[in-house]
């Protein structure tokens, strides 16, 4: 099994996919004007519109509803990210360094989804990530 992409229900979607888009630095796919790809090394970010839930269930999803997952982005510098997307989001932590290693900042979509950016700083943090 791979781990493929994580999607979004977004109330509007063209702030979401233009949010993603500036943190990313990738441009996203329309695939239907509905429904958007940003697809990076890793994974992918799919975002829907509200309607499309009903596509699966009814109520299966809601836009803005999320407060238990954090989406995580790894990048080489935490800081200069920091200070390329500060004025631009929402800010929910400026960069910290956690307990297990990772030199992080946090910030929220425009409905409301924890993002992080984080960089390995300890050698226990750069040990576990060699490779990926």
């Amino acid at each position: 099994m791979k781990f493929a992409s994580t999607r979004l229900v977004a109330a509007d979607i063209k702030s979401m996919v233009a949010f993603y888009e500036l943190v990313i630095g990738r441009t996203a796919d329309w695939l239907a004007p509905v429904f958007a790809e940003i697809v990076t090394p890793a994974a992918t970010i799919a975002i829907g519109v509200a309607d499309t839930v009903a596509l699966f269930r009814e109520g299966s999803a809601e836009p803005g509803a999320n407060r238990t997952a954090i989406l995580e982005f790894m990048v080489d510098d935490v800081e200069a990210e920091y200070a390329r997307l500060k004025d631009e989001v929402e800010v929910v932590h400026e960069p910290k360094t956690m307990p297990w290693g990772n030199r992080t900042f946090m910030c929220r979509d425009p409905e409301g989804t924890a993002v992080a950016l984080y960089q390995p700083v300890t050698d226990a943090a750069k040990a576990r990530f060699a490779g990926r």
